[in-house]
């Protein structure tokens, strides 16, 4: 049942709902006419309406609030509108709005500092990009140009953006149409448990298969042609399938053994996701890169970048790295990660993340899933949770065909909206991705309407 707001309502942002309301309708008009939606059928969307977010909550079009499982795209990992970030934004600009990469600023060095503070080993050097597809292809980049190699792997189960390189190292259906076969990009099996690959009976099966089966694809492609493997830490989009222990560390020593980069992409799964402050440390292994974006600053403003090794930095000592972006390092993206940064730290963020995933959503999902037929499996870390829904527990039939939707999952989406959750949803699984800083009680929220759409799901599991 939707629920009816009230016209005098006051909003977060202190705009009052009716006001709201009028400037959503003609902003809604207006983008149907004008705006083109990304990954979409321009004829076939209805997109939300969004006029105003705060903590865990946005409100929509009707001035509904809808606590957000989503992140947005999994990136406000600060929650909405956290004054930190907000201030700092507004200072910066008022300080000094805009300055060409070449030029020093102190938002950018400040960022910088603090980035290669939480990052692993040596990765001490970062590269500022404007998001995370970008990021993913400089990586690439400075890869191919360390070793003098071309070819790179990355796995199937995955996402690592939507601009030429980075779709083709992607392993999802959003890589089909963008992929010509000439990207050299080679793509392996990971692991995954539940959908094994390998006819693996526990993890550590699947680690040692899944690793043997990597390094078979490395010898049949030819070491000496492999520049990098590229591995989200914890794939996110396509499934959020949290490595079984060791296969992190044989990726290492496989990439150290035939002289490989091995690049971790960290855009969705790093600054706190996972509770850690990057996935891979979850892991003990230091990759060469780490890629990032997403949580870096919350989204407040686009911003990502490239965390680099000593050994690769020292490949462009005195040869110039031939790559760079206009807004490199923008002030305002920069002073809003220093915020996003400084608050995380002082408010023990990425540790409410880690203790929301053990105390909460753990056993909260696990218990779900006994309750409910059409759950297959829950599996995740901190507030990075995937929820994958079957017709058919015994033969793990997916509740949507991979690489599509499908009526049962279309309902049970509408039944989380309906109940005040906006939900994160991809193929036939629902993500539970709230923002770090949720509450207890918020979680448990989300749960208990989880709990209610799930009826819905079980109506369509086979008897």
């Amino acid at each position: 049942m939707t629920t009816t707001v009230p016209e005098h309502v006051t909003l977060p942002n202190g705009q009052q709902l009716d006001e709201a309301r009028a400037e959503g309708e003609r902003a809604y008009a207006l983008d149907r006419a004008h705006v083109f939606h990304s990954w979409s059928a321009q004829e076939q969307i209805t997109p939300m309406t969004i006029l105003a977010s705060e903590g865990s909550y946005v409100w929509d079009g009707a001035g509904t609030p809808l606590l957000d499982f989503s992140s947005q795209l999994v990136y406000t990992n600060i929650g909405h509108q956290h004054p930190k970030v907000v201030a700092a934004i507004q200072n910066q600009a008022a300080k000094l709005c805009t300055v060409a990469p070449q030029f020093v600023n102190e938002a950018r060095s400040e960022a910088a500092r603090l980035i290669a503070e939480h990052t692993p080993g040596d990765l001490n050097k970062v590269f500022f990009t404007n998001g995370g597809a970008d990021a993913n292809e400089h990586a690439v980049r400075m890869a191919r140009l360390h070793t003098g190699r071309y070819k790179v792997l990355s796995r199937y189960r995955s996402y690592h953006g939507g601009t030429d390189t980075a779709v083709n190292l992607t392993g999802d259906p959003r890589r089909w149409r963008n992929d010509y076969g000439n990207s050299g990009v080679v793509h392996f099996n990971g692991p995954f448990l539940y959908r094994s690959q390998f006819h693996s009976a526990d993890e550590q099966q699947e680690a040692e298969r899944a690793l043997a089966h990597l390094d078979q694809v490395i010898q049949m492609e030819g070491p000496a042609s492999i520049a990098a493997i590229v591995l989200e830490s914890v794939p996110g989009t396509s499934g959020i399938m949290v490595s079984p222990p060791g296969y992190m560390a044989g990726v290492r020593e496989l990439c150290d053994r035939y002289g490989i980069v091995f690049i971790a992409d960290e855009v969705m799964a790093g600054f706190g996701r996972t509770g850690k402050w990057f996935a891979i440390d979850h892991f003990d292994v230091v990759p060469d890169l780490i890629t990032f974006a997403k949580g870096v600053n919350s989204g407040y403003v686009p911003l990502g970048g490239v965390a680099i090794s000593g050994k690769i930095a020292s490949t462009f000592a005195d040869s110039p790295y031939p790559g760079g972006l206009t807004y490199s390092g923008h002030p305002l993206a920069a002073a809003a990660a220093v915020a996003t940064i400084n608050a995380m730290e002082e408010e023990g963020i990425v540790e409410n993340a880690a203790r929301i995933g053990t105390e909460v959503f753990g056993p909260g999902l696990r218990a779900l899933a006994e309750r409910h037929p059409s759950v297959g499996e829950v599996r995740g870390l901190g507030v990075f949770w995937a929820i994958e829904l079957v017709a058919d527990r015994a033969t793990r039939e997916p509740l949507a065909p991979y690489g599509a939707s499908s009526p049962a999952m279309n309902e049970v989406i509408a039944a989380c909206k309906a109940g005040g959750l906006l939900p994160f949803a991809n193929f036939n699984r629902i993500h539970a991705v709230p923002p770090c800083t949720i509450t207890d009680a918020e979680a448990r929220q989300g749960l208990e309407i989880l709990d209610a759409a799930l009826d819905v799901a079980d109506r369509h599991v086979k008897s």
